[in-house]
């Protein structure tokens, strides 16, 4: 990229993009804006400032829609080719492909193109009795109907002639201090938020548009250029009607910089004169007396050289070309970034659907398989949350266990009961084995409760981890059915997880139960028969205090090693019975439904949120832009 019209040629066809994909700045934040990115020349001016007569001198032709109130109520992007010395003159609008217009001022509409040129690749029809005028009022009307309402979209119009420098220039509405009739309220700022949003932006070249016969502190468009470039660095002064001011009167301080400084020069313009225009005076002899104007005026004849449109379209054109040149490096950063970004973004999003049912089964279990190893990785260590069981095995079941109420079930008062209610009405004779059958059997059923919340606990456990990984799988917040179903197949896996699990942990501490460990109370120390061997003794001590306290000893102790085997294997069975079985089938019962459902029902569960179904589409337009750009700056 080293010449002018390339360079500038680069950021119209960037530009035409843009506008193409709904991207022309301001408003909608939700991407960043290629379009606020782009150098450009902003014209600037309040109503009558002759701001229209001065875009017609730098383009050297009549083509702008006139009359009273709001002409211009959409920006026009007009966009300028220099061709070939003797090369037809032509105009082509963005939103009509393959139109050339060669009238520019006709009253009658694009009715006839019916000649036609076949280049390479394309057939141009050449519209004789269109006015680009014309097409650019209906264009207007198109959008913003025949009321006096603006309209934020652009027209671009792209004019190629031997006439012009390479040079774009973005024409907004007229800045004006009060609504007339016709006009809404709100017109005034309408129109000034408008103007603003264009000439704030740091890339904006502000031209701006002013009366000579007016004072310059009055001017509208000075005023506004100062609010938002107080350095004066982006901002050139037109002063237009200079032919016009009162005898004795000239505009040197303005021009000279003396009155208001700019950064950037001042340059005077002599547009023509309402009796011109009536007269329909070509435009190529307005520019040959605007120079014998300048070049025999006695108060600027010293300045001859730069003023005027012609001077004034070649200087914003290298003026345009230096800034592109300089902000290139930029741009093209910028374009790769937000490449990245919106193509990572497009993963998360995913694809559009397929139409074909075998493709929306693929979408189905690739969605469920992503589901499935978030949540697996909760439960190994990857995500956080698998932790939380380990602590219902760790905490929460030995603290059940430790507030068992053994201390009552094997209290002196009752062991000496249930002893003798196991004994009937045949005291025991040696050891109440009956009666150590029941208080062991009792005490035991109590290991019910802490195993069967243990159960309840993990189940709540995963059930939240199964929420969680709901929410974490990018994948699934497009499709809020098949959430909702993984969600209810996932929930009632766990609930059956969840009764096999207290099936098998109640089961473990009914076989403890069912039989005792004979080798304890083989072990335990024998109650001496009598004492000193002597026979004479007495043995009331069998049915005695000290009697029953040794036996709720012993049933306590075999207990407490019940109690430690049951710590370690009701772990062992919950774990086995629901964390291996929801890592390996959770869903298993749904893919078997799945694998049942026809095309109908699976585009049902493919039914995607339409939020995200607009997203999508807005960051494919966007990508798509940023690629073409991307193209347009590589080639």
């Amino acid at each position: 990229m080293t010449t002018m019209e390339s360079l500038i040629g680069l950021v119209n066809r960037i530009q035409r993009a843009c506008t193409v994909l709904g991207d022309y700045g301001g408003g909608d934040n939700t991407f960043s804006s290629l379009w606020e990115a782009l150098p450009s020349v902003a014209v600037v001016g309040g109503q009558s400032s002759g701001k229209s007569s001065v875009l017609e001198s730098i383009v050297g032709r009549d083509f702008l829609p006139r009359g009273s109130g709001i002409v211009t109520r959409r920006p026009l992007v007009l966009q300028l080719h220099k061709t070939d010395e003797g090369s037809q003159e032509y105009a082509e609008f963005l939103h009509l492909p393959k139109r050339r217009f060669t009238d520019f001022v006709a009253d009658s509409g694009c009715m006839d193109c019916s000649s036609s040129v076949n280049f390479e690749f394309a057939t141009y029809f050449f519209c004789g009795a269109g006015a680009v005028r014309n097409e650019i009022q209906e264009e207007t009307d198109r959008i913003t109907g025949k009321t006096k309402q603006i309209s934020p979209v652009p027209i671009h119009l792209s004019i190629y002639s031997p006439h012009v420098v390479n040079l774009t220039l973005i024409d907004l509405p007229g800045l004006t201090k009060v609504a007339i009739e016709g006009q809404p309220e709100t017109i005034v700022d309408d129109i000034e938020t408008m103007v603003r949003s264009y000439v704030e932006k740091p890339n904006c070249i502000i031209l701006a548009i002013s009366p000579a016969n007016q004072d310059i502190a009055t001017s509208d468009a000075m005023k506004l250029a100062r609010e938002v470039d107080p350095s004066g660095d982006r901002t050139f002064g037109v002063l237009t009607k200079l032919d016009l001011m009162d005898k004795g009167t000239n505009a040197l301080d303005v021009l000279e910089g003396r009155s208001y400084r700019l950064q950037q020069p001042w340059v005077g313009i002599v547009n023509r004169s309402q009796a011109d225009i009536n007269k329909n005076v070509d435009m190529i002899v307005a520019r040959r007396k605007e120079r014998e104007y300048f070049a025999t005026s006695p108060d600027y004849g010293h300045l001859a050289s730069k003023m005027g449109s012609e001077y004034l379209a070649k200087l914003l054109s290298q003026h345009l070309e230096s800034v592109i040149r300089s902000r290139i490096p930029s741009i093209t950063s910028s374009i790769n970034k937000t490449i990245d970004e919106l193509e990572s973004e497009m993963d998360h999003l995913g694809r559009p659907i397929a139409l074909d049912a075998g493709a929306q089964l693929y979408t189905v279990l690739e969605v469920c398989r992503a589901f499935e190893r978030i949540f697996k990785e909760h439960l190994d260590g990857g995500r956080p949350g698998g932790d939380r069981i380990y602590g219902v095995f760790d905490n929460q079941l030995p603290a059940a266990l430790k507030k068992l109420p053994f201390d009552r079930h094997l209290s002196l008062q009752n062991v000496r009961r249930v002893v003798s209610e196991a004994d009937g009405y045949q005291p025991h004779l040696i050891a109440p084995e009956q009666g150590y059958r029941r208080l062991i059997e009792g005490a035991l059923n109590y290991f019910r409760g802490p195993a069967e919340a243990s159960v309840d606990a993990v189940n709540f456990v995963l059930k939240e981890l199964v929420r969680k990984s709901i929410g974490e799988t990018q994948e699934l917040k497009r499709f809020p059915t098949l959430q909702a179903d993984i969600a209810a197949a996932a929930n009632e896996a766990l609930e059956r997880f969840r009764d096999e699990s207290k099936k098998t942990v109640v089961r473990l501490v009914d076989m403890e139960s069912s039989y005792l460990t004979v080798d304890f109370f083989r072990k335990l120390p024998q109650e001496v028969e009598n004492k000193g061997g002597n026979p004479q003794a007495p043995v009331t001590d069998r049915y005695g205090e000290g009697h029953f306290r040794r036996i709720g000893s012993n049933v306590s102790s075999y207990v407490g090693m019940v109690s430690d085997t049951l710590k370690n294997t009701i772990p062992k069975a919950v774990v086995f019975c629901q964390v291996k079985e929801a890592k390996q089938s959770l869903l298993t019962r749904f893919y078997t439904q799945l694998g049942k459902k026809e095309g109908k029902q699976l585009l049902q569960l493919l039914d995607e949120d339409p939020a995200l179904m607009e997203r999508r589409q807005q960051c494919a337009k966007r990508l798509e832009l940023y690629k073409a750009a991307r193209d347009e700056i590589d080639s």
